[in-house]
C-alpha cells in the first residue's frame, strides 16, 4: 500500500492508548523483515534509517531509502519511512523527496542553548517541507562512538520543566526522552523510571519517544506505553536476532557459500523479533 506518514501512525497510537514501534533498517533484509513482521502482527510500523546506516552505505541515502520505500509500498501493512539520529543538516535536507515523512534531528550532544537553536532551525526547515520532526532532550547513552553512560547517573534523565521550555522554544512534533534506557543493549535489563514518564507526559503536549528499547524487558515496555510513551525505537534487537541466526546456520552448515541461504534465516529471525515487539507495544 502507499507509504503512510510517521505523524499519522504516532497520532493514531496515541489516540488509541498504545504504542507504535520503529525499527532501524541497515540492509534490504532489515526492511523486508520489518514488513513481514508487521504483516504477521497485523500492526503498523516505522522503518528507520539512521545517519550511521547512511555512513555504512558510503554516505549515500538514496539507494537504501529507495529500497526501504519500495518494500513498504509492496507491503499490506501500514508503514512509514523515518530518518533517524541525524546530526548533519545536509543529510536532513537530502531526505526531502525520498519518501521520508519524518526525521529525528539529534543535537543532544550540544549544550542546552545550542541544542535549542540548532533544533529550532531544523524544525523550521522540516515544517516548510511537510516533515514531522522528533528531537532528543537528556542523555540516552550507548550511541556509536560514545563511552558507556549510566542511564541512572545524576543529570542524565530528562527534566520535565526543561522539556516544557524545550518543546515550546523548538516547536518539535515529538520528544525522545532519557528515562532509564540506553542504546545498543544486548541484554534486556533496563529499568525505566515510570514516574518520570508519567510526569513528562503530563507536562508536555507532544508525543514521547523511547530510544534504546532493545534493552527494555517486555513488562517494562508495556508499563512505559501505559505511562505515556508512544513511539518505541528498536534497533539492536534486530541485529542480535539476525547475527545469532546467521551464526547458527553457518555453524551447522559450514559448506554453505550462497549468502541467500543464511540471509534468509537471518531475515526470518528479525521478522519474528519485529512481530514480538509489535505485540508488546501495540494495541
Amino acid at each position: 500500500m502507499p507509504l503512510t506518514t510517521t505523524g499519522e501512525l504516532v497520532a493514531a497510537a496515541r489516540a488509541g492508548g498504545h504504542g507504535v514501534a520503529a525499527f532501524n533498517v541497515i540492509t534490504l533484509e532489515h526492511a523486508e523483515a520489518v514488513a513481514a513482521g508487521a504483516e504477521a502482527a497485523g500492526a503498523p510500523a516505522v522503518l528507520q534509517v539512521s545517519e550511521n546506516a547512511v555512513r555504512f552505505h558510503g554516505g549515500r541515502l538514496a539507494p537504501l531509502a529507495a529500497a526501504a520505500a519500495a518494500v513498504a509500498r509492496a507491503s499490506s501493512a501500514q508503514l512509514s519511512l523515518h530518518l533517524d539520529h541525524v546530526v548533519s543538516a545536509d543529510l536532513l535536507r537530502s531526505a526531502h523527496g525520498l519518501g521520508f515523512s519524518s526525521v529525528m534531528f539529534d543535537a543532544s550532544k550540544q549544550s542546552y542553548a545550542d541544542n535549542v537553536k540548532t533544533t529550532a532551525e531544523a524544525v523550521r526547515w522540516a515544517h516548510e517541507h511537510a516533515m514531522w520532526i522528533e528531537a532528543e532532550l537528556g542523555k540516552v547513552g550507548g550511541k556509536e562512538g560514545e563511552a558507556p553512560l549510566d542511564a541512572h547517573a545524576p543529570g542524565v534523565r530528562t527534566d520535565p520543566a526543561e522539556a516544557v521550555a524545550y518543546v515550546t522554544d523548538t516547536g518539535v512534533d515529538a520528544l525522545a526522552v532519557a528515562v532509564g534506557s540506553s542504546h545498543a543493549m544486548t541484554e534486556r535489563t533496563a529499568a525505566l523510571d515510570h514516574d518520570l514518564i508519567a510526569r513528562l507526559r503530563a507536562a508536555i503536549a507532544v508525543p514521547l519517544v523511547l530510544h534504546g528499547s532493545s534493552g527494555v524487558p517486555d513488562g517494562e515496555l508495556r508499563r512505559a506505553v501505559a505511562a505515556g510513551m508512544v513511539k518505541i525505537n528498536v534497533g539492536t534487537a534486530l541485529n542480535t536476532a539476525f547475527t545469532a541466526a546467521v551464526r547458527g546456520h553457518l555453524d551447522a552448515h559450514p559448506d554453505v557459500v550462497d549468502p541467500r541461504k543464511y540471509l534468509a534465516v537471518g531475515r526470518d529471525a528479525m521478522a519474528g523479533t519485529v512481530r514480538r515487539f509489535l505485540g508488546v507495544v501495540g494495541g
